[in-house]
């Protein structure tokens, strides 16, 4: 058997204050953890932007869904929207798609006419934690006779039951994961789990069972547990492994009692968990994969908070709390016996070790508890042990503050490419359908109203979207205007336009200057873009691009700053993040003629084989600042001012290749290639063609713009030799 390293060589914890007692040890030990922890983004400021970051990404998602006729609601679980989580630990999105049009009861009153009805079934044959879906009819409540799919089975008892393998079939460009389908490797996102669930709409299920029995601790209070146990749960498509139903068994989850739970920790108790997933990730999972998961060492802190003394967990009693958490995992790995927190019949660790493996997890696990706190010295994940060296001998380190700004920088910036992400699924719905049905989609979408169950943060979501929506909408109809003349018509427009202006520092307002520039209007134009370039802070605005994923550099530290000083993050997007410019072809008349050929990039051979993700293709898109530079261009080139015309082209040319987030970097080549045409700049024009080519060989304009430049070099060689 390896022997496992020990630290010998790193100063000893104790040594550091063998002058106190131990409680005096303890207490220095955990002000000091905590102090790297807040080093490392976990504090109170972290958790909380994290936790509202989420949830309004889950807001977004569902409008979306629900705007494009999918009957479908968005929740997510875990780490990311617990804030229990650093980017070191780098923890998996988990987000479950809850079906509506099915009705999961577990009495027959709570059975609805025209839905398809299910019936939780839990008897003697069923695993703890689990159940059987029986079929039911949707015209009458009694129970369905007849099978009627590839997934259902009838039982010995004449039931027809529902498998638990309906979902798993192919799911977009997702890995299979269990229950779940996975997001892995995708460059600027969270590797995310995704599982389709149905609801169980009514509660005193599972969630309030092991709630009941408090401990010394008063921990859940009574308001909890009565909140808790109303809680509705959903089920999941996977069967307990080995059971002699494991096709037929779904599973009953009470994540959302879990999730209402971790929101009420304090950020001692957050910060325990942290570190308990610190040492999983340095000492048990390389090692010992698919042994101890982070569920269960969530599961082991629930447990031992029900325990302890509220007034107990405080900042000075990290380091008490976490080896109280270490010994209660100890043990529950000796007995493989860890009972899940909302229902103790459940074993999360039944069949978890081999018999090879378990005595080397406990040897781990006995060195890191009697290390003293040594062994937390060992921690490499987000520098922590560099930063715990620093704090035990009372220094600073130098980019101490970097990592919490940069976290909650980098949540914003998420969450614009999440506004971007739906607008551009709202954009694709009404891709390529004429001006009238279009405008007729976009009014659907505009009119969507508010219900009773909209919290705060959906009525957010929803105004952040149709910004975007009425910018949209009044563009299409201002490119009516200019097809049909109608000056009621271009009014209306722009008084649409005008509620998108906001939508972030510049997309909204370049739609306005695109629509003033293709009506002539040249004096207003200027102003427009005037205004856009006071208010974009090249040292703090962000671009934002979601058309495709791509690696994205990270953000700016004025930005970062800002970000995490501010109390509300709803007007940092209208101040410092710049979405990409769409413009549909029913916009055709709005969008400058050289932009106009990005529309029809793809031959008919490309798009047969490009995939649904790259519809944006068929659209005009354009990132905001090299936009904006490009209109200026050509606003100075029709007032004749020729040096304001020169700087436009050289930012145009800078930005192209200084700016590192752009999206679309070979649109903006190909408008830049087209001003030094009219520069008579032809060479420097191919260059910037065929630059655009080598970033993107396929589905690019350029190809048609360097064919067409070469045919103007042949022309002009033929009738000089003539």
């Amino acid at each position: 058997m390896q022997e496992y390293r020990r630290c010998n060589d790193l100063p000893d914890l104790l040594f550091c204050f063998r002058m106190f007692g131990i409680q005096e040890y303890t207490h220095n030990v955990s002000l000091k953890l905590s102090k790297v922890l807040d080093w490392i983004g976990v504090n109170e400021i972290t958790v909380m932007k994290r936790r509202k970051s989420v949830l309004l990404r889950d807001s977004l998602t569902t409008l979306s869904l629900k705007l494009c006729g999918h009957d479908l609601d968005t929740f997510s679980f875990g780490s990311q929207i617990e804030g229990t989580t650093t980017p070191g630990l780098n923890s998996d999105g988990d987000s479950v798609y809850f079906m509506n049009k099915i009705n999961v009861i577990q009495d027959w009153d709570e059975w609805k006419h025209g839905k398809q009805n299910l019936l939780m079934i839990q008897d003697g044959n069923v695993s703890p934690g689990y159940c059987l879906l029986q079929e039911l009819r949707n015209d009458v409540p009694s129970p369905c006779v007849i099978k009627h799919r590839n997934h259902s089975y009838r039982d010995r008892m004449g039931r027809i039951l529902l498998k638990n393998t309906l979902f798993n079939g192919p799911f977009g460009a997702m890995v299979k994961n269990g229950p779940a389908h996975s997001t892995q490797n995708v460059p600027g996102l969270t590797d995310c789990d995704s599982v389709l669930a149905f609801p169980c709409m009514s509660g005193q299920l599972q969630a309030g069972l092991r709630l009941y029995q408090q401990r010394e601790g008063n921990w859940p209070t009574n308001d909890m547990i009565q909140y808790c146990s109303n809680m509705r749960c959903f089920v999941v498509g996977v069967g307990k492994t080995g059971s002699v139903n494991e096709l037929l068994e779904w599973r009953i989850s009470t994540s959302f009692a879990e999730r209402f739970l971790m929101f009420s920790l304090n950020i001692t108790q957050v910060r325990c968990y942290v570190l308990m997933k610190m040492i999983l990730k340095t000492f048990i999972t390389q090692r010992f994969p698919n042994s101890i998961s982070s569920f269960m060492c969530k599961t082991v802190l629930l447990h031992c908070i029900s325990y302890t003394r509220s007034d107990a967990l405080k900042e000075n009693t990290l380091f008490t709390c976490l080896s109280f958490c270490l010994s209660t995992l100890y043990n529950f790995v000796q007995n493989e016996y860890c009972p899940q927190f909302h229902n103790t019949q459940n074993n999360l660790m039944s069949g978890r070790f081999s018999p090879e493996t378990k005595p080397l997890i406990l040897e781990t696990l006995h060195y890191v508890i009697e290390s003293n706190g040594r062994a937390l010295l060992e921690i490499k994940c987000d520098y922590f042990d560099s930063y715990l060296q620093k704090s035990l001998t009372g220094l600073v380190p130098r980019y101490a503050h970097n990592m919490p700004t940069s976290i909650v920088g980098q949540l914003l910036t998420h969450s614009a490419c999440c506004i971007s992400t739906n607008f551009n699924v709202l954009l694709h719905e009404i891709n390529g359908l004429s001006p009238r049905l279009t405008i007729q989609k976009l009014l659907t979408f505009l009119s969507h109203h508010h219900n009773e169950n909209f919290t705060n943060i959906d009525r957010k979501a929803y105004s952040l979207i149709t910004r975007h929506l009425c910018n949209t909408f009044g563009s299409i109809l201002a490119s009516l205007n200019i097809s049909q003349q109608d000056h009621l018509v271009y009014k209306k427009a722009l008084s649409f336009m005008s509620l998108g202006l906001d939508s972030d520092v510049a997309s909204g307002k370049l739609k306005l200057a695109s629509v003033f520039y293709c009506t002539g209007d040249i004096q207003r134009t200027e102003l427009v873009l005037k205004n856009i370039e006071e208010c974009y802070d090249l040292s703090i605005v962000t671009s934002v691009c979601r058309c495709y994923n791509f690696a994205k550099v990270s953000d700016r530290e004025k930005f970062n700053s800002l970000c995490y000083e501010s109390n509300d993050e709803y007007p940092l997007f209208k101040h410092l993040t710049a979405s990409c410019v769409y413009f549909l072809r029913c916009e055709i008349n709005c969008c400058p003629f050289e932009l106009q050929h990005e529309m029809f990039r793809s031959t008919q051979e490309y798009i047969a084989n490009r995939g649904k993700d790259y519809k944006w293709m068929d659209m005009a898109v354009i990132d905001s600042l090299p936009y904006l530079y490009f209109l200026q261009y050509k606003t100075y080139s029709c007032l004749g001012r020729q040096d304001d015309k020169q700087r436009a082209l050289e930012k145009l040319n800078r930005t192209i290749i200084v700016e590192q987030n752009l999206g679309h970097r070979e649109t903006a080549l190909n408008l830049l290639g087209q001003c030094m045409e009219q520069e008579y700049r032809k060479d420097d024009a191919l260059k910037c063609f065929l630059m655009s080519l080598i970033i993107r060989r396929r589905h690019n304009a350029a190809k048609f713009h360097i064919f067409r430049l070469l045919a103007s070099f042949y022309i002009q060689n033929f009738k000089i030799h003539v």
